[in-house]
This record gives C-alpha cells, structure tokens and sequence, in this order.
C-alpha cells in the first residue's frame, strides 16, 4: 500500500493542528489525575533551570545538564545535603533518580532522606559503593542500620531510590524492588531530602506523594506491574538499553563530560564526531548535508524546547558495514542517547544503528517525512530502547535486522524495547522483525495504520503487549513478503475497528522489571506524552 497523497497529508496536517491546544489541555488533566489515591506533596525535575525551594549543607551543587536537567552536587570530599519541603510532613514516600558520578574511596554513598529534622538527623536509604543498599537512621550526626541489602552499583548508572514512611514502618525501594524494610519510631514527621558522602552525583525527579507504605512491591524480573494510572516518563534509559551486558552496564550518554550548546550544522557534525563523553544541546533546526552523520560512543544528543531538531540528513551509529564480522567488536558504537529531536526531509533514514552498535536509548523525539526509515536498527546491533517517539505518517518505519540472508549476525542479538511510541498514521515496519529475541512492543500507541502494525519473521521472537490498535485493519502477524515466519506472544491489548492480529510460538520473558499501562489508557497517554518537547 502506498502512503497517503499529499492533498490528504495537508488536510490531515491541519487537523492536527487544530487538535494541538485540546491535546495539551489533556495533557494537562492526565497530569493532574494520575495517581488518584495518592496526593503529590513536592515534586522537581529541575527543567526550570533552578533549585528553588531547596536548602543545601555542605558540598558543591548547581543544576546542570545529565541527559535532561538535574540537580548536581560535584564535590567528592564532602558529607552534602538538600533539602526541602516542610516539617509537618507525616506519612509519605520521597523518591528520586539519582546517578552516582565518582566514589571517593570505598563505601561512600549516595541516598534519599524522609523525617528530616535537622542536617544531622533524619531517616535515608543509601546506596553504597560497595555493592549495598542501607536503610538508616542519623541522630544527632551519629548513624544506625536498621536493615541492609545487597544490590548492584555502578558510578555512571541511574538508579530510583523510593523511602516510604508510614507510622513506624519504614521501606526502601531500588528500581522498584523492595529490599529493605525496618520499624522505627524515632519521627513521626519531617522534611525530604537528597544526600552524597564523598561522592558526586546527579538527582532528577524528585517526587513526594502521600501515603507512605501502600506501593506494591513489583517483580524485580519480566512480570509487569500494571499501574490503573499514567506512569511518569522515564528521565533514565529503561528497557533492554537499561541491561547489563557486553561490558556496558545501562546507558548514560554522554554523562559526565563537558556539555556543548550548538547552532549549526558544523558545529553539531564536529561535536558528534569528538571522542569521549559529551552532552550536545541542538538549538533550532539544523540543516545538515546527507544523507547520514557518524555519531561516536558516550554521546547524548538533546535537542532544546519542542522545535530543534535536524533537517536533510540522519544520523548513523555504528561503524562501517562488514559484514565478515560477526560478533562484537571492542571498538563498537555504544552508550549514546537521542532525545527531544525533531527530524525532518531526511535522505536515507532518520535514525540509523548498525553494526553491532549497543546501549541506544532513542527517546521523545518526532519524524516525519524521509526517504526511508525512521529508526533502522540491524546487523548485530542489541540493547536498544525506543521510547516516546511520534512517528507521523512515515512509510518505512521501522527495520528490525535488514536482510534474510544476516543470520550469522543477528541470531541472539537484535534486542529492542519498543515503548509508548505514536505510530500515527503510518503504514508499515512498527517494526518489523527478522531474528531478534526478544523484542519487546508494548504500551504503544497505533491509529490508522495503513499496510501493518508488527511483522515478526524470520524466528524472531516479539512480544506484543498492552498496546491500543485504533483503525488498524492488520496489528500484527507473522512471516513479511519473502521472509519466514517468526514467534508473536500477544497478550493485553486493545482493538478499535481493527483486526485481532496473528500471533503463535512462544518467547522467553525479558530479564528487566517494567511497568505496564492498561491499554485501554494508552491512547490517551501516548498521544500526549510522545514526540518532541514533551520531556
């Protein structure tokens, strides 16, 4: 099926921005609404630039860039504090991402704060350098274990930390697991904070909600926790680019190095071809010469507001095409994010990942019309999440290996989260699959998809899970054109006027934890969180 002609693409253009001013007032009344049996007290993703409402002790700390806006304290010889909110704060859980950036020596920490009296009393969860997580309390400067777990921890990695406080019952949370959990009746009330003992670190997504206590614990494993209400946006690689594999522990970008602002072709092209870390901020849209731009490893390309982005060319991670290689190489791409980028007229495709490059998170950014695809992932390339993107009206969409012939390449690799995507009137590849496994789709969003949703061939093993299919006469199958047929788990989904799918086989679960929105909320929810200037 072709895609649409251009006098139906201009009409529908102007309905869309007609819709704009409703779907950023439902944006608005989704925000509001979300977590209806618990009330949020503070919240602060620092995107304002400022840390207003903060009280500091000791330390270095400014808001600076890490990815998106967070709150920094640099000093690695210091026992610092933040604080914030207010003293009569009772029951309630205080959560944060927080990212250890350097150690300065062993067993030193970064935590959350609950019940805070003073700077030298209070309850924390601190995660600790030597591979421990610790629930304690510090009264009057001197500090008691009340129970402690052992957890993986790794300077660079993001990690949420969740302390809840409910009468005497105090619970700490690691990415979602429950792993320590005390009695204590020292407080009954206090402030929230964040904390670093000789170590520098980033904090994002402050949140304090009433209710202290009553968050289930999730399956720190595959097994979905299904959340009635829309789930924050993740400010942190999740998915298989969150995975610890192929001596890359999640993906961080370019965290940790010097971050430049550019407004021009030249400047973006010299800045992405530099080695080592480095955040790059995209001002406007750059036009940029095709078709496709080397982008090196520990790289995080960030555009700024809702209308920067690139025009005319893409961008390609990964090394030159060999295809005598067949497993990983040490020099491969890896480590990079794309976010908030807006990519427009593109020659070859928008997003291209080849050659075993690993550790991708493309997130938040919005394409539109191009040549070819939007995001082609293939030739070994693993450990890739796209997230909260809008795809409007692409044709190819995308590629999931490249080519029937590829096996001694992908077979075992090809490992992709699809998540919260708007595939918006496009009309094929959303994606389709040869070899990967697992390939994880889910909480995705597809209207009027014009040829078909999911193809899974080649053995590929794909798991459809929770997502809307609204006017989709075909969601997804098995086998594409010349290709064999591959494994489809479909499971939680809703259908609009649209077909029920193809699905058969069966596909191992994910090795990470995530959180499942029903899909009957996805609609809603995706359609107004995804795509450019929306983080």
């Amino acid at each position: 099926m072709s895609p649409p002609n251009s006098a139906w693409r201009s009409r529908r253009r102007g309905l869309l921005l007609a819709l704009g001013a409703a779907v950023a007032a439902a944006a608005l009344v989704l925000g509001m609404t979300s977590g209806a049996s618990a009330a949020t007290l503070f919240s602060d993703d620092f995107e304002d630039g400022n840390s207003s409402g903060w009280t500091t002790n000791g330390g270095s700390w400014s808001v600076t860039a890490d990815g998106s806006r967070v709150l920094r304290q640099s000093s690695t010889s210091s026992d610092a504090r933040a604080l914030a909110g207010t003293a009569s704060w009772t029951d309630y859980a205080v959560q944060a991402r927080v990212r250890p950036v350097a150690f300065n020596g062993s067993n030193r920490f970064v935590a959350v704060l609950a019940r805070v009296q003073s700077s030298t009393s209070y309850y924390y969860l601190a995660l600790r350098s030597n591979n421990t997580v610790e629930l304690k309390k510090l009264v009057g400067g001197s500090s008691t274990t009340l129970d402690t777990a052992s957890v993986g921890v790794s300077a660079g990695s993001f990690y949420t930390l969740r302390l809840e406080v409910a009468g005497s019952t105090l619970r700490g949370y690691v990415n979602g697991a429950l792993l320590a959990e005390a009695s204590d009746s020292q407080w009954s009330s206090g402030r929230v904070g964040v904390a670093t003992f000789y170590t520098s670190a980033s904090f994002d997504d402050v949140a304090v909600t009433t209710g202290g206590g009553t968050e289930p614990t999730p399956t720190p494993t595959a097994t979905p926790t299904t959340e009635p209400t829309n789930p924050p946006q993740p400010n942190a690689a999740d998915g298989w680019a969150s995975v610890n594999a192929w001596g890359q522990n999640g993906t961080s970008g370019g965290a940790g190095g010097p971050t430049v602002t550019v407004t021009s072709a030249s400047a973006f092209l010299s800045a992405i071809a530099q080695s080592g870390p480095r955040v790059i901020q995209v001002q406007g849209m750059l036009t940029l010469p095709g078709p496709m731009h080397d982008v090196t490893s520990d790289k995080t390309i960030v555009g700024l507001g809702s209308g920067s982005g690139l025009t005319g060319g893409g961008l390609n991670i990964g090394l030159p095409i060999d295809d005598d290689i067949t497993a990983p190489p040490t020099d491969a791409v890896h480590n990079v994010i794309v976010r908030n980028l807006n990519f427009r007229g593109w020659p070859d495709d928008a997003i291209n990942v080849q050659m075993f490059s690993h550790h991708v998170w493309i997130d938040h950014n919005t394409w539109t019309t191009g040549t070819d695809g939007g995001v082609d992932i293939k030739r070994g390339s693993s450990y890739v999440t796209v997230s909260y993107n809008h795809a409007d009206g692409t044709d190819k969409n995308m590629l999931l290996g490249h080519d029937d012939e590829n096996s001694a390449q992908d077979i075992g690799r090809l490992k992709v989260s699809y998540h919260h995507n708007w595939f918006d009137d496009t009309n094929q590849r959303n994606p389709r699959v040869r070899f990967g496994d697992q390939v994880h789709v889910y909480n995705n969003y597809y209207n009027d998809t014009g040829n078909y949703g999911v193809a899974s061939t080649e053995n590929a093993g794909v798991i459809v899970e929770g997502n809307a299919f609204v006017n989709v006469d075909d969601p997804f199958h098995l086998g594409e054109a010349s290709s064999g047929p591959g494994r489809i788990v479909a499971r939680n989904n809703c259908f609009t006027n649209s077909g029920t799918g193809e699905a058969g086989g069966s596909v191992s679960a994910v090795p990470y934890s995530y959180t499942l929105l029903p899909c009957a909320q996805v609609q809603s929810t995706v359609s107004a969180q995804a795509g450019a200037g929306r983080i």
